[in-house]
């Protein structure tokens, strides 16, 4: 079983995607809040 290695502290993209950290793509979903023109609670 893998372990899921979370990227605490680290804010550089290329090191998360190079070393293996979890990253979720939410590209998508921000795209949704900008053109749906609702309001939402964050």
């Amino acid at each position: 079983m893998n372990q899921t290695i979370y990227p605490i502290g680290i804010q550089n993209f290329e090191k998360i995607r190079k070393d293996g950290y979890l990253y979720i793509d939410k590209t998508a979903l921000v795209y949704q809040l900008v053109t749906t023109g609702q309001y939402y609670f964050l």
